[in-house]
């Protein structure tokens, strides 16, 4: 049974190919088009998911090589939303954006990312997962100007996601990921909608279903704000409860170099727990012996069985080599606390 303990994943992103897009950035534009795009990104796919499984990551995934952002790449794809249409909204209540406008009912006119999927279980024989953008963290990212409800819009994109979610599902999605930053700002909302949302979002399947919830990175705003917080922060007590309480299967957390107290692990009793072992603010490539730290430190609150050590957060704005060292790093401090267990 030890040896399918403390499975390895990642939260997200993997830095892309340069030639594929700038590396070292956020939100960096394609350097291809059309069918050369295609073929770059299916290649970037083929190299992330070689970079994981050499590190030795249990359950991989595609890096999001084919996304430019993780929420505004999916919402590209649906009606209802005029993205030649800007307002300037105020996201995570941290700073203002210039972002397109929901101009009329939302829908899917056909999925987004389930080739993709189809395509990167084609590629492996691992377990896979998948991460799609959570409602809350989408409505926070638009001008609703239709149903001017954040509510009602979240519980639009919760129908849409499901709709998505169970056809990655159909295609061998092993973990469908909602990533929910938004879940650590807007605490009412959360308790009154924004779980109900997620859990919508994630009804009806049989695959495991996970929630990334982060501080937000790449930047200055997120850092700042960062800065306001305090030595401790605490704001995954607000959620933890809730999300204890829902049908999400797992959680997904940022543990090291972070300044959330490790305890909180305990709110999520028997939920996987995602616990991020590897910061992706440096370069500083951590070592099996400091990885192995993290994950004795989350064992006092959660048992082998459902702990799962992954990153903070995604890696698109660290170099290349960079993330590799720091997979293999996560891969080996795991193994060294697995041979521990036996």
């Amino acid at each position: 049974m030890a040896k399918h303990r403390l499975q390895t994943t990642i939260a997200g992103s993997l830095p892309k190919p340069s030639w594929l897009a700038e590396p070292l950035k956020l939100w960096s534009p394609w350097k291809l088009e059309g069918e050369a795009l295609t073929e770059g990104q299916r290649d970037a796919v083929r190299l992330v998911l070689r970079d994981q499984e050499q590190a030795g990551i249990d359950i991989v995934s595609d890096g999001e090589q084919t996304r430019q952002h993780f929420v505004t790449t999916f919402i590209e794809h649906l009606d209802g939303v005029d993205f030649q249409r800007r307002e300037v909204i105020r996201i995570r209540d941290r700073y203002d954006a210039d972002v397109p406008v929901v101009a009329g009912p939302v829908n899917r006119p056909r999925p987004v990312y389930v080739e993709y999927a189809r395509f990167l279980r084609a590629e492996t024989t691992r377990a896979i997962k998948f991460t799609l953008p959570g409602p809350m963290t989408m409505v926070d990212t638009l001008y609703d100007d239709h149903y001017r409800s954040r509510e009602k819009l979240a519980w639009e994109f919760a129908g849409i996601l499901n709709d998505e979610a169970r056809e990655l599902e159909a295609a061998g999605v092993d973990v469908v990921q909602f990533d929910e930053p938004a879940f650590n700002v807007f605490f009412d909302e959360v308790r009154d909608w924004g779980v109900r949302a997620l859990e919508r979002a994630a009804e009806g399947l049989a695959c495991k279903t996970a929630v990334h919830i982060c501080y937000g990175y790449g930047i200055e705003a997120n850092t700042a704000w960062k800065k306001t917080l305090g030595s401790e922060w605490r704001q995954y007590e607000e959620t933890f409860p809730l999300l204890q309480a829902s049908i999400i299967d797992q959680v997904s957390l940022e543990c090291h170099n972070s300044r959330v107290p490790m305890e909180l692990i305990g709110l999520l009793d028997g939920k996987d727990v995602l616990a991020g072992a590897i910061d992706v603010t440096t370069d500083h490539i951590e070592t099996p012996q400091e990885v192995a730290a993290t994950i004795r430190e989350a064992l006092k609150y959660v048992t082998p069985d459902h702990l799962y050590p992954c990153t903070n957060c995604g890696m698109v704005p660290l170099a290349r080599e960079v993330a590799k060292g720091k997979l293999r790093a996560l891969a080996a401090g795991a193994a060294m606390v697995r041979a521990e267990l036996t």
